[in-house]
């Protein structure tokens, strides 16, 4: 048994598989990549298994249509077409009252307009129009004997009428083909020649609306337009006087500009600005001469650029550097007692004399020009300091002068606006282009739109198709049985040796046909089964889920295979509740059997059935015992096994099914392997994975499944597979 607990989850295998909480140690569930859920053979399965279900629907479906058409009303369908001009024709200026409509808003402009003929505002017009209210055409002749009491003929009137409109709006509809901006306007009635003449009425109010919702327009915007006019001449005039009376008592005097288009200044500011200019270039020559003064003031006199390029001064020097000449010659023959040394040098200090004269005298004019230059900038900062002042004072005042004249400005521009726009609407009032022009009449429809017999046929159709697919889906959600022979290992993760064709039990033939469908699948079954047990392990249990899976008949045919090898085989019928082998091979029941010998009454050789086959022996059971559970939980069947394992090369058990019972289970305990046979389409996944879980709790050993009553195509299998599967033995025949 396996001792790891039942409730831990299932991990990954060294040997690349996964190992199940309920297998027995050493069995491992081969790892798969996950299938898709549907494929084309899921599909072709789903189909063909709901396929009385998919036809019936979709068949009552179509008969369903077809009753609908033939009690439904004929109704008919007259259509007016309207053509409309979103951006307008505009004659004269002030027929574009309205806001103009941009290019990418001309379809929000267009379903506004279907809007507008849908709604009951249009409906009424139309029944006014048309007089419906007294009218039986529409509301019927039985109409007026719902009128209530104590109401007044008026009332009443009305009240016809709203119910007329009422039914006009259910019935109308307009839609705009995405190729041109021509409304087309419907109207669906049992009455072919009231469906044309509502459909005209309907024209015919929808351009007249936007006709006179223009007319309206313009008179409105006329008296709105003189209501302004007036209202703002009189507020121009009080603005205008205001300012006027502002700039007087302020004393602002506004002076125009010097040249065509320049901004008029005042008095004020005219001055500040020549005195801002005159200081500017004083205060420019101030700082020039500053800087010569500056530059000069601690330098020598004869150093200075103004003295040394001074023509008189130039002389000077001249003729003292020639005095000094004439010096240096005479002082090379006589000393300075020499009379005419003596003279020299009194001309030439004379010179120096004359020249430091010269040079003060330049310096002192560069100082002198300096502080007029000073004395100036002084005197025009005191008058630009007034004429400042006066003008922040003065802008004070012109800050209020410019709201006022702003006002007054703004005044005037709308009005002269308002005049303009006044003129062209009053030029325009009686001039109508409109948008919506009436292009199509409606003609009385011949023949009904509906009930269209193909139109009902097909939508039956679609919905019978649409219904019946959600109901076949539906069912196979909820229907969880195993039919493929992927979902046997992909789901019960067992090895799958093999699966049988449906056949009809009447046409089972044990021991009939070799060559037939069924045994051939049973040869296949029994190599496979053949080529996965040892020959030391030659014990096999055969089990199913429940009763009349094909246990009993799998188990009878792969004994009388294995016998026909030349491998001598004990048959054993172990299902102590339903004992079925002695039928299946049609021999009589015998005296002694299968309990006898578990309780030592008679040895196997006196309770075997020989006979059938050659290497074939029976061992049928004779009188079923009251507590079948208590015999197999005693170690008679392992002490069966264990004594005569060596007399056969394959012993057999065919065992009572597991859900329900305990005898499956504690049979399997003792056995080599177990076989799990399971018919398709009919054990839900549910339970088949329950009667794994009990045999391998119990510590089975499994070997593999058998899948039984095969059908290809409620599998998803095409028809030619199935076609060849079930040909290939009636060749042989």
């Amino acid at each position: 048994m396996n001792d790891r607990s039942l409730m831990q989850a299932p991990g990954q295998d060294p040997r690349q598989g996964w190992v199940d909480a309920y297998m027995p140690d050493g069995q491992i569930g081969q790892f798969e990549a996950p299938r898709p859920l549907l494929d084309l053979s899921a599909i072709r399965g789903m189909l063909y298994r709901q396929r009385w279900l998919l036809a019936g629907v979709v068949v009552a479906a179509l008969i369903a249509g077809l009753i609908v058409t033939l009690l439904s009303t004929p109704m008919y369908e007259a259509r007016s077409t309207v053509r409309v001009e979103p951006y307008g024709q505009y004659i004269v200026e002030g027929q574009d009252v309205e806001a103009g409509i941009a290019s990418n808003q001309v379809f929000d402009f267009l379903q506004t307009q279907l809007a507008v003929i849908k709604s009951r505002n249009l409906a009424s017009i139309v029944a006014q129009n048309l007089n419906l209210g007294e009218r039986s055409a529409l509301l019927g002749t039985d109409f007026d004997a719902s009128r209530p009491p104590n109401m007044s003929d008026e009332q009443w009137l009305r009240s016809k009428n709203e119910a007329a409109a009422g039914r006009l709006q259910q019935q109308v509809t307009a839609a705009i083909p995405d190729d041109n901006w021509i409304i087309t306007i419907s109207y669906r009635s049992s009455d072919p020649v009231l469906a044309a003449e509502l459909a005209n009425g309907y024209a015919d109010a929808f351009a007249e609306s936007d006709t006179r919702s223009s007319i309206e327009t313009n008179e409105y915007a006329q008296e709105y337009l003189l209501d302004q006019i007036t209202l703002i001449r009189a507020r121009l005039e009080e603005a205008e006087e205001a300012t006027n009376n502002y700039a007087r008592g302020a004393q602002i005097i506004i002076q125009p500009g010097e040249s065509e288009g320049a901004t008029p200044t005042t008095l004020t500011s005219t001055n500040l600005s020549s005195a801002n200019a005159r200081f500017s270039a004083a205060r420019a020559d101030r700082i020039a001469a500053e800087q010569k003064w500056r530059a000069i003031e601690n330098a020598p006199a004869d150093q200075l650029p103004a003295v040394q390029t001074n023509s008189v001064l130039q002389n000077l020097v001249s003729d003292k550097i020639s005095k000094e000449s004439e010096l240096i010659e005479l002082r090379q023959r006589y000393n300075d007692e020499f009379p005419q040394i003596q003279n020299l040098l009194q001309q030439i200090a004379i010179l120096d004399r004359q020249i430091d004269e010269r040079g003060n005298a330049i310096k002192a004019s560069i100082r002198n020009d300096y502080i007029v230059a000073r004395n100036q900038e002084q005197a025009l900062q005191a008058e630009l300091n007034n004429l400042t002042g006066a003008t922040l004072s003065e802008q004070d005042d012109q800050v209020q002068l410019s709201v006022l004249e702003r006002e007054a400005e703004a005044l005037r521009g709308q009005l002269e606006s308002l005049l303009t726009r006044y003129n062209q609407v009053s030029s325009a009032a009686n001039v109508d282009a409109g948008a919506f022009n009436k292009l199509d009449s409606a003609v009385v429809p011949s023949t009904p739109y509906a009930p269209s017999l193909s139109v009902n046929l097909t939508m039956a159709l679609v919905a019978g198709i649409a219904l019946a697919g959600g109901l076949a889906l539906l069912r196979e959600t909820f229907d969880d049985r195993i039919r493929s022979l992927e979902e046997v290992e992909d789901k019960l993760g067992l090895p799958l040796f093999g699966q049988t064709p449906y056949v009809d039990e009447r046409d089972i033939e044990v021991f009939g046909n070799d060559f037939s469908t069924l045994m051939e699948s049973y040869a296949s079954i029994r190599s496979s089964i053949d080529f996965s047990l040892s020959r030391e392990r030659n014990v096999l249990q055969f089990t199913s889920t429940e009763a009349s899976e094909g246990k009993s008949t799998t188990a009878v045919i792969l004994a009388e295979l294995f016998a026909r090898m030349g491998r001598k085989t004990l048959l054993i019928d172990a299902d102590l509740r339903r004992p079925t082998i002695a039928k299946l091979l049609d021999v009589e029941k015998p005296k002694v059997g299968l309990v006898e010998v578990l309780l030592g009454h008679v040895e196997l050789e006196d309770a075997v059935i020989k006979g059938v086959h050659d290497n074939l022996d029976i061992l049928a059971i004779a009188e079923i015992p009251a507590s079948p559970t208590e015999l197999l939980a005693e170690s008679y069947v392992g002490e069966l096994i264990a004594k005569h394992r060596d007399d056969y090369s394959l012993i057999i058990f065919d065992s009572s099914p597991v859900m329900g019972l305990a005898d499956a289970p504690m049979l399997s305990r003792v056995v080599d392997g177990t076989i799990f046979v399971m018919e398709a389409n009919r054990i839900p996944f549910g339970k088949a994975k329950t009667a794994k879980r009990r045999l391998q709790a119990s510590g089975a050993k499994m070997l593999g499944v058998v899948l039984t009553k095969y059908r290809a195509l409620e599998a998803g299998q095409d028809y030619s597979y199935q076609y060849s599967y079930y040909q290939y033995g009636g060749d042989k025949e």
